[in-house]
């Protein structure tokens, strides 16, 4: 199953460009879902069709979905939202209250996980399209999967073995309802997703994010960062779409001016992103809605190609042997610079890496297990970090 996520700035038309792709694979015989997991909902407008937490049928070969949580806790998650809402309620909160904080933060991404991780067990989509928050929650969508698992293996599993005692000694003395069996089983059968999808995530040939943008400074500074983060957490970025782009035959004195100062942020993005395949989509004069200014948008940027297609299938992060025999971990960093990069040897056969705003625990393969970190440098827009085994 293919796998397309597209991200980028606020603003900048990522739901259009997601909904256009999504209506241009349809066209080409592929299964296709759209599915948003930005809680700004606008896919449905853009496709002028109304869209709910259910699967709709939106054109031949397109379903769509956006993702709900409050339904997703519902019918997905029951025991762990009547446990979080029975725990809240024991804590003095009043029932709308505690249903309220039951929602934990970045549950939609997870609902999203789950549902890709279900899609491809069930052969029934070809390719799935994923309009995403900007990038911010993004990274915090692509990163769940070892956040959960550290977490779930650090202090569920604690949890979990002392249950049995607790429930019949301090269970009756504390004010807070124990978790039930159920709960706890929950929440291990979401550890065991969360390593399918991460597996999911990772394949550099079948998932690929795409970055959206536009010809401005600050697009293009933000773009340059959720690349290099993207890169970090191991996933791979195929192309970059540039928006809104200013016809250049467009007429008077302000649009010259715009297409002047436009030329000089094109070839800012040329520069930046030389490795990555370009596209581009043009300014349009009325707003993009409806399945024919969607199709014109798909034309532009696809022509007749097919978006199905992988521009790239390079891994941002392998490991190998170098020249002097030690094993050699590369994960490609652009525009990070390399005074704003730490390292640390982690716990149980991990490293942790530092980038910028980010921090990510690496989990080393076993053949490293005991291996120590003899060296970290920069070398052609990647970290490389060297480790020797005894």
């Amino acid at each position: 199953m293919r796998l397309i996520i597209y991200n980028g700035k606020g603003g900048v038309g990522k739901t259009s460009v997601s909904v256009a792709t999504a209506l241009r694979l349809a066209q080409k015989g592929h299964r296709t879902m759209l599915m948003s997991v930005d809680t700004a909902h606008s896919v449905g407008d853009s496709l002028d069709v109304r869209l709910g937490p259910e699967i709709v049928n939106v054109a031949p070969n397109l379903d769509a979905l956006e993702i709900d949580i409050v339904h997703e806790m519902k019918t997905k998650w029951n025991s762990i939202s009547e446990y979080l809402q029975a725990f809240m309620l024991s804590q003095g909160l009043d029932g709308i209250t505690a249903d309220e904080m039951a929602i934990l933060p970045g549950m939609e991404m997870v609902a999203a996980l789950l549902y890709v991780l279900t899609f491809e067990k069930e052969g029934r989509y070809d390719v799935v399209v994923i309009d995403t928050a900007p990038t911010g929650e993004t990274l915090r969508l692509l990163s769940f999967p070892d956040v959960s698992n550290w977490y779930i293996d650090k202090v569920f599993a604690v949890v979990s073995r002392l249950m049995g005692l607790a429930r019949m000694t301090i269970g009756h003395m504390v004010d807070f309802p124990l978790p039930t069996k159920e709960v706890m089983d929950s929440v291990m059968v979401l550890k065991d997703q969360m390593k399918q999808v991460k597996r999911i995530l990772e394949d550099p040939e079948n998932t690929t994010v795409r970055l959206v943008l536009n010809p401005e400074r600050m697009a293009i500074n933000e773009t340059r960062r959720s690349y290099s983060y993207m890169c970090l957490y191991n996933k791979n970025v195929e192309c970059l779409i540039v928006n809104k782009v200013i016809p250049a035959d467009a007429d008077g004195e302000f649009m010259k001016t715009k297409l002047s100062e436009q030329d000089g942020y094109m070839k800012m993005i040329d520069e930046s992103f030389s490795g990555l395949k370009v596209m581009k989509a043009y300014l349009m004069n009325t707003e993009v809605r409806g399945r024919d200014r969607l199709c014109m948008l798909a034309d532009q940027i696809f022509g007749d190609s097919d978006p199905i297609e992988t521009y790239s299938s390079e891994s941002p992060m392998k490991f190998s042997t170098g020249p002097d025999g030690l094993t050699e971990l590369r994960i490609k960093m652009p525009f990070v610079p390399k005074d704003q990069v730490e390292l640390f040897k982690g716990k149980e056969n991990t490293i942790i890496i530092h980038a910028g705003s980010q921090k990510r625990t690496v989990s080393l393969p076993t053949s490293l297990s005991g291996a120590d970190v003899v060296g970290a440098d920069f070398g052609g827009q990647a970290l490389i970090v060297k480790f020797r085994k005894e």
